[in-house]
């Protein structure tokens, strides 16, 4: 396999040097700009939600469902994590995601890392927030309709802002590849909205002081975190059935020829979501999955009380 069926992570070959160094560029300040601004308002108690953030995004976006055409899409997760923790913790998140998800299981490129963290992250936490600010203090009904609509808003945006950048790289002509990519997310952001919305409404009914403006006074709770280590467990065991067929990016680099331009990793620890010695086999699959989840809820757990002793000196 070229690369791992993941909606929207770009392998390298598919953009050229000058788009991924741009794209590198926008996103260090961005995330620069996220780490400075997390500093200030992060709270000790928002830390926990953090790492279990990571972790159930990571799950849930293994889990490719089935849309038309025989191709399939998955969650994104950027505009329920900025709803959840807030804009700028919401994008720190994503890039942990897709950070470890090019690092550690070669899933999506190296030096196009700078325009997937972008794209799946940055781009989809700003606009599914700044719909859903707009409406904060209207009734649940309206909040969770709105939110559908940011998620899937920020599936469209994402997927243009894929196809400009494949247009510029001189990948594939303009007028072929923005239909085509539009095309196949329109249903894949319906996925998007229908999930964000069965989380938000959860917690809405659960913990709804999670979803207040000040979210850095709130606390997660133990039994809140227990539940969201559980629920990104249970996405990880059942990821071995998530659909096999070929995402939206990638099968539309197949439709319009240009999926054989994609490079391989230089590298391998856990290529395609498994464990090496243990072949691709649903254990496998489960295991990594496993790997994936710990590594970004310790991870951000680290990064989150770094940045509140930062914020203490």
């Amino acid at each position: 396999m070229l690369f791992s069926p993941v909606q929207l992570h770009i392998p390298d070959g598919f953009l050229n040097i000058v788009v991924s160094l741009i794209f590198w560029l926008v996103t260090i300040i961005m995330v620069g700009l996220a780490i400075s601004k997390t500093n200030k308002t992060l709270g000790e108690k928002q830390i926990p939600l953090m790492g279990v953030m990571a972790a159930f995004i990571f799950a849930a976006q293994m889990l490719n469902f089935p849309v038309a055409g025989g191709t399939s899409g998955h969650f994104l997760g950027g505009a329920l994590a900025a709803i959840v923790l807030g804009p700028w913790a919401g994008i720190l998140v994503m890039t942990a995601v897709v950070g470890v998800q090019a690092l550690l299981f070669q899933d999506g490129g190296l030096l196009v890392m700078g325009a997937n963290i972008f794209n799946m992250g940055i781009l989809t936490a700003a606009i599914g927030f700044g719909l859903y600010r707009m409406v904060i203090a209207r009734n649940k009904g309206t909040r969770l309709a709105v939110a559908g609509i940011g998620a899937w808003i920020a599936t469209m945006a994402a997927a243009l802002i894929t196809a400009l950048q494949l247009w510029v790289s001189g990948t594939s002509r303009l007028e072929i590849v923005i239909p085509a990519m539009l095309g196949v997310h329109v249903f894949i952001g319906f996925g998007e909205a229908l999930i964000t919305v069965a989380a938000l409404a959860f917690i809405e009914q659960t913990r709804p002081d999670l979803l207040t403006p000040e979210t850095s006074t709130v606390s997660g709770g133990r039994g809140w975190i227990v539940a969201g280590v559980f629920v990104s467990l249970l996405a990880v065991l059942i990821s071995p059935l998530a659909s096999g067929n070929p995402d939206g990016l990638e099968r539309v680099a197949e439709d319009l020829g240009f999926l054989g331009t994609g490079l391989d990793a230089p590298y391998q620890i856990l290529p395609d979501y498994t464990i090496p010695f243990l072949g691709e086999t649903a254990i496998s699959t489960i295991l990594a999955g496993i790997v994936g989840a710990g590594v970004l809820l310790g991870l951000l757990i680290l990064m989150g009380r770094n940045l509140r002793r930062t914020k203490e000196v």
